[in-house]
């Protein structure tokens, strides 16, 4: 159910970023963020979140044994396209049965 999710959710998002891209330009989508405040602060807002999840993607790939330099360089190139394919790409885990 996670997986679909998650390919929905990529699904859409490549849609609105195509349409985005179509209408704007790569530059189009970044301009707006350097005309005030308000949205400068979106701007770094995405920033330090997507830093946090490049620091979560990064240690998780070493702990899984996979190579997580193409999740980081995706996460730069494409922001959010990056964790998301990460994510529907990481392997299977075993739910843990925790009893305390």
């Amino acid at each position: 159910m996670q997986r679909i999710l998650l390919g929905l959710t990529l699904a859409l998002f490549g849609v609105l970023s195509a349409a985005a891209l179509w209408y704007h330009g790569y530059w189009g989508i970044l301009e707006p963020h350097f005309k005030s405040f308000g949205e400068g602060q979106v701007l770094a807002d995405l920033v330090i979140a997507l830093t946090l999840v490049m620091v979560w993607m990064w240690r998780d790939a070493k702990t899984t044994g996979r190579n997580p330099w193409p999740w980081i360089v995706a996460t730069l190139a494409t922001g959010s396209f990056g964790p998301l394919l990460y994510l529907l790409t990481r392997p299977k885990t075993e739910p843990s049965l925790n009893q305390n």
